[in-house]
């Protein structure tokens, strides 16, 4: 059985990968009347009194929502909100496994920006932060920045600053290992949605100079018309200070550092093998990466 088959019957046997289970037994009468009503006014009483009060009386400072759209799940791509549900289910149990926090998934039926603001707003109020999850750039960036100044807990999309904090701390390692410094190496960023832009952002604020950016039409560069949009646009003004163009072949000859986050195999032997001595590749397109690790490690990259 290999891994896609023990998912698909994992899920089918357990019908999904999560449950709410209740923190309290109701063994009695006594124990419904506590948890429930008459008891559970006492608690209301006291929020409605100071509504503050909610992160003491209830489950709000340890739940987290999930919220997708379904239009950029995994390297799947425009899947719809029901056949995202098991990613959210599954970074439901990461958050409960690796820092015990209760997350719940919500896949919302809409693509309009205005609709996913509205109703993470509405629902804001039963949780202590939101998760944006798999939702397609650049709407993403749009809808991170209108929650962050509606609501008063915190918002964090995940395809962009996760990301972008675990590629930052494995290029600083990885850069240790090869004697190599962050204002002195060449990045190509390839993919220009949410995570890729998040990772080029950081890691240029960490001191990365030269960087450029390539997405399906090849390389980003200031003044291109095709496939642009206003995020692009911004990115190109920074990178690519000499105004390459070409595809991704012509962005990475000499290049100390490929970051892939677009899709499978798009990185060949023959392009590793034009890169800087000592290169490093990560390559995260997901489910299959631009490069498998092997190949990579054949064409003459030092770190994979």
């Amino acid at each position: 059985m290999n891994i896609n088959e023990e998912a698909l019957k994992l899920h089918e046997e357990n019908r999904g990968k999560i449950e709410v289970i209740s923190k309290t037994e109701v063994k009695d009468m006594h124990d419904l009347a506590v948890v429930y009503t008459p008891g559970v006014a006492e608690p209301c009483r006291k929020i409605h009194q100071d509504v503050n009060q909610v992160y003491r009386y209830t489950a709000k400072g340890n739940m987290v929502a999930v919220v997708t759209d379904g239009t950029a799940v995994l390297g799947l791509g425009d899947i719809g909100p029901e056949a995202a549900l098991p990613v959210m289910e599954g970074k439901a149990v990461l958050f409960k496994y690796f820092a015990n926090v209760d997350a719940f998934p919500i896949c919302l039926a809409t693509k309009d920006s205005d609709k996913i603001v509205e109703a993470v707003t509405l629902i804001a109020p039963s949780f202590g932060g939101i998760n944006l999850e798999d939702i397609s750039a650049p709407r993403c960036f749009e809808i991170e920045n209108r929650l962050k100044k509606i609501l008063d807990i915190p918002v964090f999309h995940d395809d962009q600053h996760g990301t972008a904090i675990v590629v930052l701390s494995g290029l600083i390692n990885a850069l240790k290992v090869v004697g190599k410094d962050l204002d002195k190496i060449k990045v190509v960023v390839n993919g220009a949605g949410a995570s890729a832009i998040a990772v080029l952002k950081f890691i240029m604020s960490a001191g990365v100079k030269n960087a450029i950016l390539c997405d399906s039409k090849g390389i980003i560069y200031e003044g291109r018309k095709e496939n642009m949009n206003p995020v692009k646009e911004g990115m190109a003004k920074v990178t690519n200070r000499k105004m390459i163009k070409g595809t991704l072949a012509d962005a990475i000859v000499e290049a100390d550092v490929f970051l892939g986050l677009s899709v499978a195999g798009v990185l060949k032997p023959e392009m590793v093998k034009t890169m800087a001595s000592n290169s490093i590749i990560f390559a995260m397109a997901n489910p299959t990466p631009e490069i498998m690790p092997d190949v990579a490690k054949t064409a003459g990259a030092r770190i994979v």
